[in-house]
């Protein structure tokens, strides 16, 4: 009786993990998709930007004069953040620590000084991933335009 129990609930959990939410969209786009939205962005509005190691690309506006941020830096700044298709979905001046932020800003920010300016073009696996959070998303590309006003 305690074979047949045991047999009954794991072929039952395999049929409830099958069962995912397979018709929400939230299976995860590959890096090569994400590469491939990111570069097209890019391509469509004459950006001239470099790839970064982790994946995603940046634009330098201005360097900055100022101190360099780094992830246990507080920092300052004046941002606008657009999906691809330039719909904004965030924007303002805010403090924050560097290192409570989603990683597209952790690794994009230290790459200019206080004062500096930058386009950040963030794959979904350096942001918010493949769900959908706060409104935005699963496996949206971000835009950021971002002054760096200051680094404590």
């Amino acid at each position: 009786m305690r074979l047949f129990t045991l047999v009954s609930s794991m072929v039952l959990a395999v049929t409830l993990l099958g069962c995912g939410n397979k018709d929400k969209g939230n299976s995860c786009t590959t890096a090569a998709e994400d590469d491939a939205k990111m570069q097209k962005y890019i391509t469509d509005n004459g950006v001239s930007a470099t790839k970064h190691a982790s994946g995603l690309y940046y634009q330098i506006i201005e360097p900055g004069t100022g101190s360099t941020p780094t992830i246990n830096s507080t920092v300052k700044a004046k941002y606008t953040g657009t999906y691809t298709n330039k719909t904004s979905f965030d924007g303002g001046e805010a403090s924050f620590p560097l290192g409570g932020v989603i990683e597209g800003w952790q690794i994009g920010i230290p790459l200019i000084k206080q004062g500096g300016k930058i386009k950040l073009i963030i794959p979904p696996y350096l942001a918010y991933g493949c769900n959908d959070y706060r409104g935005i998303p699963g496996n949206s590309v971000l835009v950021f335009d971002v002054e760096l006003l200051e680094v404590k």
